[in-house]
């Protein structure tokens, strides 16, 4: 059983992570047998996150064709939430493959919608008996629906300024510029290499210019993420310069001793690393 002290205060890396926590909360003012979220194309539901108290009724990553499963039915409701008491006397549930399947029971959904308006997914519960809805249930659908259309929203805004902190910057055929701006966390970094791959395969580069003069500050970690992503651009077939090396930086690098580092060209500045590589400036 689930208690409050599950529930502690904490940061969200993505949606998922703040979904978990988002039904462990609702379990505690509805005891209905299953809670789920799930996310949908109009092609394919998929059950994004799930919690079963007694019987399991879903399964965690389990997906189904959109059109054969209760979420479609919320779906085509719109804002409106969508409570079946009985599944098996309802016009739009009787005749239902889902509803043959579970025996009976009663449903709750509502959509989760992006703020500009497109669906997400939807937010549902679920039981294989009666189960007798109030407006407290409703009530609670409906803000949760709302919260999470927020965190999708600070999912996206955080994803894109992740993205315009560390931009590609093509200088001329075969050479491109990566300026990695702030800090660099693991999570970070990972974007970061990430987007360097693909505009390297996109962009066919020969040379990508490794701009750290705007990064913040000095880890442990960032050696070797540095390191890493060193590695992965040269097995992808381009080579890596480094710029803007600080000296907090090269001290670390130094004390990690890393072997990457021992071959790989280094410049003082964005000017002198362009002319090393054959571009030069009148």
């Amino acid at each position: 059983m689930i208690t409050f002290e599950d529930i502690k205060p904490q940061s969200y890396t993505d949606f998922s992570e703040a979904a978990e926590n988002v039904l462990k909360l609702m379990s505690h003012f509805i005891n209905i047998n299953t809670l789920f979220i799930a996310k949908n194309d109009l092609n394919t539901n998929q059950i994004v996150k799930v919690m079963n108290r007694e019987d399991e009724l879903l399964k965690e990553g389990s997906t189904m064709p959109f059109q054969e499963t209760l979420c479609r039915l919320s779906v085509d409701s719109g804002n409106e939430i969508l409570l079946i008491d009985d599944i098996n006397k309802h016009e739009k549930t009787r005749n239902m493959e889902v509803t043959k399947n579970l025996g009976g029971g009663s449903f709750i959904g509502i959509p989760i919608y992006y703020e500009d308006g497109k669906n997400y997914g939807t937010i549902c519960g679920l039981d294989n008996k009666h189960f007798e809805f109030d407006e407290k249930h409703v009530e609670l659908f409906t803000t949760i629906s709302s919260l999470l259309t927020y965190v999708l929203e600070l999912e996206h805004a955080h994803n894109q300024i992740q993205s315009l902190s560390a931009p590609i910057v093509p200088i001329t055929k075969g050479i491109a510029v990566l300026p990695i701006i702030g800090d660099v966390t693991d999570e970070r970094y990972e974007i970061i290499t990430r987007k360097a791959l693909k505009s390297c395969e996109i962009m066919d580069l020969n040379y990508l210019v490794i701009d750290l003069s705007g990064i913040l500050h000095i880890n442990d970690s960032i050696g070797f993420s540095i390191e890493k992503m060193v590695s992965m651009l040269r097995l992808v077939g381009t080579t890596p310069v480094l710029t803007g090396v600080r000296p907090d930086l090269a001290l670390k690098i130094t004390q990690l001793s890393l072997a990457d580092f021992n071959d790989i060209i280094v410049e003082s500045n964005l000017e002198l690393a362009l002319k090393r590589i054959g571009l030069a400036f009148n």
